[in-house]
This record gives structure tokens, C-alpha cells and sequence, in this order.
């Protein structure tokens, strides 16, 4: 029963009792001891970890460092502080390590495998009442600092929430970025080039050149590139908008030498400008508020923009003054210069939004080219089709008199001239307050001389209320299916009053 024993206590740790609960689960377990066995402790089966306590931190000799520890028995002791970030939810289960760095520079510690809420608070002092928070660190994460040499700090895990289990705590030292300084700027052989360093322990070195989209720096690193050939060059930072950054370009070998040719400060974005071949550029990567931490720098050959434009209208008439709009983007981010326009008449135009008005129906290739400001080209072509769609009724045959109850036919007719069309023509009739809808008949119109029309024939019984009035006023409206009429005047037609009796 002693195995059973164990279990039950083992699972207590994911669980919260009640004392009566307690004592239902011990009478429980007690009836199934051997009346000789010894009773067994609660307390027993509670094991905190060995440094539990301040004074017991695990003492970490050498880095990078990484241990595995199961904080549910954990306890706090009096006099614990409690980090700054754990949002005033600790669990109260906290373990201690501690670390003296031989010399100065930055290290990093952080909790991983970690499947609850958790925080690691580090201090400097030698005992819990002399602590100083010098970081905190909650939800993941690394909490990276500025170690100095000889001194001694304590690692603070716990929980957040309430939340326990098993953790890995690791510390580690950050090294110097190898390109820290600007003779040791890293060489660039080819492109497309990427290289991920971690600037938070870069430095400022006396005589760098401030730049000038960022103001005065903070942690820099170095790069430096020779094209072979002139052409545009793309440099950026990557690092999941972490932490915003400066990019600045420059020419001459030395710091005191330096020349500013272009510098962007963002969250991301590109850096492009046209670099001539032979001479060497030197690339100065910075944080813009002291933050630091790891990113990825690139640089490559720049992107070409992209050309594009709208049309309006979609469907252009020889009537209409065409509106053409530039659309284009450039992914260097440079912006367009300048754009040249075709119009595949023979016409050309220039700028973000000429208009031009085509003389007749045709199908014409419209270009655009656009230029950025660095001297990058980009075109592209678009067929523009002019049609011009023309439908008017010429004919509207109604009775001149009725009478109530009587049908009488009614003839609306449509001519085209230029393209055979498809028309939808709508009869009403008119009532005390407007029109009221009567009937709709669609069918095809073929191109006919101006003195010849397609008649849609409708037929209407003439109704009491009609003769109540007296009299009845037709309005025929005419559409073209699946185009637009270019001179939408004449589709609509109203009729002589038919003379309606009782």
C-alpha cells in the first residue's frame, strides 16, 4: 500500500485540498496499511530544491550554464524580494543561482522548457537584505545585462500566477560583435549577402560619425562592401521589429574620413542608393534608444520598381477623356522619379496622371516607364479598349385612345449604328405620383441605317383606374446588357398621353 501511498501524494502537487479532503484521502489510505507499518509523514514526501534558499544558490563556476530544476516544492523564506515584472503575481516558489564574472562584459539568463508563467529577477549584494534588481525578465525571453567584473548576482526563478513545474535555467555570457569596431568592419565578397550578430555588447568607439536620420549612437557594428560595377545597392535589418534601428552608408577608409551617403532610421525598411563600382562603402548598423540584441543585417542588389496604372473609365468611349493614374511602387524604397507614357496612337505623355481622348474605337497598348530617383527602370504595357456603344430609341408607338378593359399594343423602337448590342427595354406607364413598371423585354439589335429600327413589342390591357384618370402617359428606358451606352440621352422616351375612357 506504501507504493499506492506515494501516488497519491506525488499527484498532490498539481492539486489543492482542503484539510477535510486530506484527512478523507489519509483515513482512506490508513485502512489499508498493515497494522505493524510505521505511519508515514506528509512532510516527507515534500522535497525542496536545494537552493530553495538564498544561501544555498547554486553556484555557477564557468559559462554558458545550463541546469534543470522542479520548482513545486519550492518555497519563499522571509525577507525574499519580488521582481519588479512579476506583476505582483508570484507564485512564491523560487530557486536562486548566483554568478561572479571574472571580467566585465554582457551575459544573458533565461528560462526555456518552461510549460507555465514564469519571471527570473537579477540582483546584485551578498545577502537578501542588500539586494539590488539590476533586470527582470517575465513570459520568455532572455534577460541580458552589463556584468561588471567581481561582482557578484543572484538569479531569482519562480513561477507567475501560480503556475509550477519543471524549468531550465540558462546563463550565458554575449560576446563582442567580431566587427565591433570599423577597421575590423566585415568584409562583404558577394551579393546577396546576411549576417545575424547580436549588438547588444557592441560599443561606440572615440570618432564615430554620428548619422544623420539617428542622432548619437549607442551600440555600432560594421560592414563594409566594394561593388565591381555601378549599379543600385539595398541595405536592411531584419530583427521581427524587436527593437527600432539606424543604417547609415559611407565612403573613405578611415573614421575621421568618412562621407555620409544615405541613412534610414525604422523598424525595417531599405536603405538604397546607387553605388559606384570600385569604391568602397563602410555600413554602420545601430539601435535608436540603446536597446540592443540580436538582428540579421543585409545587404543586395536593389530590387527593381515595379510599373503599374489605372484606367478610367474601364471601358472608354471616343467621347471620353481617358484618365490614366500611375500605381507603381518601388520595393527599394526610393520612390519614382519620373514617368513616360505611350498611348498606342502615336501620343505620348508624361507625370503621374495625364488624360488623353483616342479619336476612334480601336484597341490600343498603353506603356508606362517609370524611373526611380536612384535611376532604376521598370515598364509595363496594358491594352486599352476603346469601344464606343450607342443605342437610342428613335420609335415610341402608343394608341392615341382606349377604353377600359381593352388591350392595345405598344412598340418602342431601339437603333444601333455601330456594333450589334443586346438591349434590355423597360415599359412603364404612369400613375398619380410617377411611373409604375409594366413590362421588360431584352433581345439582340443588329446594326441598322438611322431610318431603321428593331421593334420590341409589348402589348397593355388598360384597366378602370386607368379610365378613372382619363388618360395614360408610357415611358419606355432602353440599356445596353454588358456595356455602357456612351451617349445615355436618348435611351429613355415618353409618349403622347393615350386618351383612356370608361
Amino acid at each position: 500500500m506504501l507504493g499506492r501511498f506515494d501516488q497519491v501524494f506525488t499527484w498532490r502537487a498539481g492539486a489543492a485540498f482542503g484539510l477535510a479532503g486530506l484527512a478523507t484521502l489519509l483515513a482512506s489510505c490508513a485502512r489499508d496499511l498493515p497494522v505493524e507499518s510505521s505511519p508515514v509523514s506528509v512532510t516527507q514526501q515534500l522535497v525542496a530544491p536545494s537552493n530553495d534558499n538564498f544561501a544555498d544558490a547554486t553556484v555557477i563556476a564557468a559559462l554558458p550554464f545550463t541546469n534543470t530544476v522542479d520548482i513545486t516544492d519550492a518555497t519563499t523564506e522571509a525577507g525574499e524580494p519580488t521582481a519588479s515584472c512579476a506583476f505582483g503575481s508570484p507564485s512564491g516558489r523560487t530557486v536562486w543561482y548566483s554568478f561572479t564574472p571574472a571580467a566585465t562584459g554582457w551575459m544573458s539568463a533565461s528560462i526555456v522548457n518552461a510549460f507555465f508563467s514564469h519571471v527570473v529577477g537579477a540582483y546584485a549584494g551578498s545577502s537578501l537584505a542588500s539586494l539590488t534588481e539590476v533586470g527582470c525578465r517575465a513570459f520568455g525571453g532572455r534577460l541580458a545585462f552589463l556584468a561588471q567584473g567581481g561582482t557578484t548576482y543572484h538569479f531569482q526563478l519562480d513561477g507567475l500566477f501560480g503556475g509550477f513545474g519543471s524549468l531550465e535555467f540558462q546563463l550565458q555570457g554575449i560576446p563582442v560583435p567580431p566587427n565591433d569596431d570599423f577597421v575590423d568592419a566585415a568584409s562583404i565578397l558577394a551579393l546577396p549577402f546576411s549576417d545575424a550578430v547580436d549588438i547588444i555588447s557592441a560599443s561606440i568607439e572615440a570618432g564615430e560619425p554620428i548619422p544623420s536620420c539617428a542622432g548619437p549612437r549607442s551600440k555600432t557594428v560594421w560592414y563594409a562592401f566594394t561593388p565591381t560595377g555601378t549599379g543600385s545597392i539595398s541595405a536592411s535589418v531584419v530583427n521581427n521589429f524587436s527593437f527600432p534601428t539606424a543604417i547609415a552608408a559611407y565612403t573613405g577608409n578611415s573614421l575621421g574620413s568618412l562621407t555620409e551617403v544615405g541613412c534610414l532610421a525604422s523598424f525595417g525598411g531599405r536603405l538604397t542608393f546607387r553605388a559606384q563600382g570600385g569604391t568602397a562603402y563602410y555600413f554602420q548598423v545601430d539601435d535608436l534608444f540603446g536597446q540592443g540584441g540580436p538582428l540579421e543585417f543585409r545587404l543586395e542588389v536593389a530590387p527593381q520598381p515595379v510599373a503599374g496604372f489605372f484606367v478610367s473609365p474601364g471601358d472608354p468611349s471616343v467621347f471620353d477623356v481617358v484618365q490614366f493614374s500611375d500605381a507603381s511602387f518601388d520595393p527599394g524604397e526610393v520612390g519614382v522619379q519620373s514617368q513616360e507614357w505611350t498611348f498606342g496612337d502615336g501620343a505620348t505623355g508624361t507625370g503621374c496622371c495625364p488624360t488623353h481622348q483616342y479619336a476612334a474605337d480601336g484597341s490600343y497598348t498603353v506603356q508606362l516607364t517609370v524611373t526611380t530617383f536612384d535611376g532604376r527602370t521598370a515598364s509595363t504595357p496594358q491594352t486599352v479598349l476603346v469601344r464606343t456603344h450607342d443605342v437610342a430609341i428613335t420609335k415610341f408607338s402608343v394608341p392615341k385612345s382606349a377604353s377600359a378593359g381593352q388591350t392595345r399594343g405598344i412598340a418602342v423602337g431601339i437603333n444601333s449604328r455601330r456594333y450589334p448590342e443586346t438591349v434590355e427595354v423597360q415599359l412603364l406607364k404612369s400613375v398619380p405620383g410617377g411611373f409604375q413598371f409594366v413590362g421588360v423585354l431584352t433581345q439582340s439589335v443588329p446594326v441598322r441605317p438611322s431610318n431603321r429600327t428593331t421593334d420590341f413589342s409589348f402589348s397593355y390591357t388598360f384597366t378602370s383606374a386607368d379610365a378613372q384618370v382619363g388618360k395614360v402617359t408610357f415611358k419606355a428606358v432602353a440599356r445596353i446588357v454588358d456595356a455602357r451606352d456612351a451617349l445615355p440621352a436618348d435611351n429613355e422616351a415618353i409618349a403622347s398621353p393615350t386618351k383612356v375612357n370608361r
